[in-house]
């Protein structure tokens, strides 16, 4: 892997299959691409039982364009991008002070760490998440946690590769149905 820098907020990297990818700050102008790609990761990860009402009532408000653009514009350095050729393929988002569902923790959680299924397996994923840990670490903070589907094996398995561990399980809550997630934690040092 091949890592070079162009700009101060972005960076390069060639991955394990000879890729370019751009690793940056979200843009406001990113919005609907971001949309895009959220819901398409989304449904591909969540909809196991299909896409029912419930389920196209919480992406459409959830990954809205205009309400991705006011999270960009508020919180700048919480979205970071990987794109290929110019186009996104994966994102992480991270929200600050938030009160973990399990225990009494205050800490970032890793919101959103999502990748194109196209471009998974290619290092895109720990790049992005060692970059939401490098700004969680600037800023003086030592724990970040998050919840996964715990059905979803690969990002479990993902996560605990990268020293995240499971603290917990608690319940997503939709319009009537929960969907049952693992909670997990990891130091930052």
């Amino acid at each position: 892997m091949k890592i070079f820098f162009n700009k101060p907020d972005t960076f390069y990297i060639f991955t394990k299959k000879t890729m370019l990818i751009t690793y940056r700050k979200a843009d406001v102008s990113d919005a609907k691409k971001l949309s895009i790609l959220y819901k398409q990761v989304y449904i591909a990860t969540y909809g196991i039982e299909g896409v029912s009402d419930e389920f196209a009532n919480f992406i459409t408000k959830q990954f809205e364009v205009e309400r991705l653009k006011k999270t960009i514009k508020n919180n700048p350095d919480n979205l970071i991008v990987a794109s290929y050729k110019g186009n996104l393929v994966g994102v992480a988002e991270i929200e600050f002070d938030k009160k973990c569902p399990v225990g009494d923790l205050v800490a970032p959680e890793l919101n959103k760490l999502y990748i194109l299924e196209w471009f998974c397996g290619k290092g895109i994923g720990e790049n992005l998440l060692q970059e939401v840990e490098k700004v969680v670490k600037a800023k003086g903070i030592s724990e970040m946690w998050l919840w996964v589907l715990e059905t979803n094996d690969r990002a479990i398995s993902f996560y605990k590769k990268h020293h995240y561990k499971p603290i917990g399980r608690a319940a997503f809550q939709m319009e009537v149905n929960k969907y049952e997630n693992i909670v997990m934690v990891k130091s930052i040092s």
